[in-house]
């Protein structure tokens, strides 16, 4: 796939997520080699670039691509799937009663068809960047190659990893820090500036003092960040406390794994030295707050940790595709938990759209998340239509009550056009379903 040379997507209303110039009423994106050339006025970019592809937005909501900083995309095919055992009553039964079975019966082919599912979702929803973090303990060598494959052919912006964990024994536990090598290593020799990797762990509780060693060894050949679940459920702090005498964040200092390049998922049982380590260390967390409330796991302190200075991005978890859905549950989440209908106003769309940003341009070595010149050209147009004035003073509340729940009609990744009108151009979703729901049947058979 490569980038058309001179591209416009206009005739819209442009938020940019640029302090200098956030909003352009009759806007325009110009777009050349990957890249945003210029964003300015529709009449004035067409007369500069009169050969150029137009693509018309109608009046609609041109802004960047949205990004995801913590998904799971082999869990598509659970989707609808019955459970053989009794219903999970703990966020522990969930996982072995559930997410752990799945990964155990996936085959790479499997992690293929989960990975296009996941990706056509990906761009339905507006989503150009995500960062995934893969399990499949029967099929590890290759498997972030196979997710590879589709995000290359679906065309969106990917950081993977693989998740090492003792649960399945020494071995596999070996061969995912293998994986994680390897993929690291293909990154570091690709010129693909839509892939990269992080180094990928489990959580605390499944993860020794000889694995995180060698885990930490083997990343830091590459200098690479990790992406790791962190104080997700009580259990996870409990088990940490009797078995090492830390907190999971204590123990992840001590373990070096903390640092400006670590994801830290969810954190929903951290106390204030945790945040002060989370702070001084510059690690990033997101927060996934669907996946929390449906796993009953509590509510992350992010609206403190956001105020005392640790950079929060936002996730689905796997629970979903959707980013304006992710906002919205926080911002409904965080008022809820406190009790106070004013809070949680700026934050999530803070975490959407300027954390996220900051995270992914870290990681992508180029400028991800907004609409300015030089900056990777991720570009969507959402079909809504404003019924009161739109400015650059209110653009949040439009964001939040009018987007949310509206499908992107044109998505754009570096420069290429991969949906437009409604319909998706690197991807044959018909058969991406089809193949999915065969590999599916025989994914629950083997459950």
């Amino acid at each position: 796939m490569h980038a058309l040379p001179t591209l416009l997507a206009g005739n819209g209303r442009v938020i940019t997520h640029d302090d200098r110039a956030p909003y352009l009423e009759d806007g325009c994106v110009a777009v050349r080699d990957g890249l945003i050339a210029a964003v300015g006025l529709t009449a004035d970019l067409r007369r500069a670039y009169p050969g150029a592809r137009f693509l018309d937005a109608q009046g609609r909501i041109i802004l960047p691509g949205l990004i995801n900083t913590h998904t799971h995309l082999y869990s598509a095919l659970a989707r609808g799937m019955a459970l053989k055992d009794s219903v999970p009553g703990s966020f522990l039964q969930i996982l072995e009663r559930l997410w752990w079975k799945l990964d155990k019966a996936l085959s790479l082919e499997d992690v293929y068809w989960s990975a296009m599912v996941g990706m056509a979702d990906c761009i339905r929803n507006g989503v150009t960047t995500i960062f995934d973090h893969h399990a499949s303990s029967n099929a590890v060598a290759g498997s972030l190659f196979r997710i590879a494959g589709a995000a290359r052919l679906a065309g969106v912006r990917s950081c993977l990893c693989y998740e090492v964990s003792d649960r399945d024994g020494a071995q596999i536990a070996a061969q995912g820090i293998e994986e994680n090598r390897a993929f690291l290593e293909h990154c570091k020799q690709s010129p693909d500036s839509r892939l990269r990797g992080l180094f990928g762990l489990h959580a605390s509780f499944t993860l020794s003092r000889k694995t995180l060693a060698r885990c930490r060894e083997a990343a830091a050949e590459f200098d690479a960040g990790f992406h790791v679940h962190t104080a997700e459920a009580a259990y996870d702090v409990d088990q940490c406390l009797r078995q090492h005498r830390l907190r999971v964040v204590e123990r992840w200092r001590d373990a070096g794994i903390l640092g400006g390049k670590t994801l830290a998922a969810h954190c929903v049982h951290v106390d204030d030295r945790e945040i002060d380590l989370l702070r001084e260390s510059r690690t990033s967390v997101v927060h996934n707050p669907q996946s929390n409330m449906g796993n009953a796991v509590g509510c992350a302190p992010v609206l403190e940790m956001l105020r005392r200075g640790v950079r929060v991005g936002l996730g689905t978890d796997g629970y979903t595709a959707g980013m304006f859905a992710s906002m919205q549950a926080a911002h409904l989440l965080h008022k809820h938990q406190s009790g106070d209908p004013s809070a949680a106003w700026a934050e999530p769309p803070r975490m959407l759209f300027r954390e996220n940003a900051a995270i992914a341009t870290e990681c992508f070595g180029g400028t991800v998340g907004k609409l300015v010149p030089g900056a990777y050209a991720d570009i969507i147009v959402v079909d809504y239509d404003p019924p009161t004035p739109m400015n650059a003073a209110n653009l949040s509340s439009h964001v939040l009550f009018g987007l949310s729940g509206r499908s992107p009609v044109i998505v754009i990744i570096a420069g290429c056009v991969v949906m437009e009108d409604g319909k998706l151009l690197t991807i044959d979703e018909e058969e991406v379903m089809a193949k999915a729901r065969a590999a599916a049947g025989e994914v629950w058979k083997r459950f």
